[in-house]
């Protein structure tokens, strides 16, 4: 008996895969990836991460040797994350025209010119008590004196070779203040992506293993944000937009889903989310004890947050996820 309705045929595409590529909603570029090193002093180091597998801390002529496969792969970028070796209560490294990171920019940009390289700005990885800023006498960061600090480290970056600057310490109004440095030192066209909805997270501390910067005392709650909240991340992004950013970010990511489609589709700023050391490293372990089959968890990992709305996603797994997709 005909109620009426049209026949309406399942959507599911029951037909060969070739047929299911031409309808697939999300896909995966990796000119849309941005690996993360960690880059040490020394010749010839390689380092494993114990706490990350298939990760290592670099030199800067082994780094060299890597960026080659970013190259051939059509990696979109690299954030580089500095592993000094002198930390002080000033982070006087993270600045230093000689530091690791100056000195990697360099290097970089003398053998691929071409390869997009975003710096991570913060001071917890130079610092001896392991927080983003300057602290108090009683352990409080100083989020204004901070501000000065985040500026000259920026500038500092820029000048080396960086291409993108990436504030992480959250430090309320440091977008604005690396702004209005960059563009007095005519380094108007360097834009900046900021850690915009960067939440206190269990998820981080392989990182911090592998960087080495674990806060010595307390935590990092009193500046970075509580994971109930995800309005709290969309007043956040507005500030840092209104103060200058160019590019938003979200960290960590797979438990943030909701937090990236909400930006996305409240904001028009190309979005970043960063698929932390935390949310790697499980799927490797899962992985290595046979819980898990480690290419389809993290094709299925990355799609769910590029489809969640990322324009463009660092992972850790860039270079397995790029070299799957070829």
């Amino acid at each position: 008996m005909n109620s009426g309705y049209p026949l309406i045929r399942p959507r599911r595409l029951r037909s060969s895969l070739k047929i299911s590529n031409l309808v697939r909603e999300t896909s995966l570029d990796p000119s849309k990836f941005i690996m993360p090193y960690f880059v040490t002093h020394g010749k010839s180091v390689k380092e494993p991460i114990e706490t990350m597998p298939d990760q290592f801390r670099y030199s800067i002529d082994e780094l060299l040797k890597e960026l080659k496969e970013v190259k051939n792969l059509n990696i979109g970028g690299i954030l580089l994350f500095g592993v000094p070796e002198h930390k002080d209560e000033l982070a006087s490294e993270s600045y230093s025209d000689n530091g690791i990171i100056q000195t990697a920019l360099k290097a970089v940009k003398d053998e691929y010119p071409d390869i997009a390289v975003v710096t991570d700005v913060c001071m917890c990885d130079y610092t001896s008590h392991g927080h983003c800023g300057i602290v108090d006498e009683n352990g409080y960061v100083k989020n204004d004196e901070t501000l000065e600090y985040l500026a000259k480290i920026s500038v500092s970056y820029a000048k080396a070779g960086a291409d993108i600057i990436a504030p992480s310490d959250m430090m309320d109004g440091r977008v604005k203040k690396i702004r209005e440095a960059l563009d007095d030192e005519s380094l108007e066209n360097i834009p900046i992506m900021s850690y915009s909805s960067k939440y206190a997270s269990a998820f981080y501390e392989p990182f911090r293993d592998a960087a080495d910067c674990s806060p010595k005392f307390g935590n990092r709650k009193s500046y970075q944000m509580d994971y109930s909240n995800s309005e709290e991340a969309i007043l956040e992004t507005a500030l840092d937009i209104d103060e200058g950013a160019d590019i938003i970010m979200v960290k960590p990511a797979l438990s943030y889903l909701d937090v990236i489609y909400r930006l996305k589709k409240s904001f028009k700023r190309p979005l970043a989310a960063y698929n932390v050391s935390g949310e790697y490293s499980m799927i490797k372990a899962a992985a290595k004890l046979g819980y898990l089959k480690e290419e389809p968890a993290v094709l299925e990992m990355l799609t769910s947050i590029k489809r969640a709305g990322a324009d463009i996603i660092i992972s850790y797994y860039s270079i397995y996820a790029a070299k799957l997709l070829r």
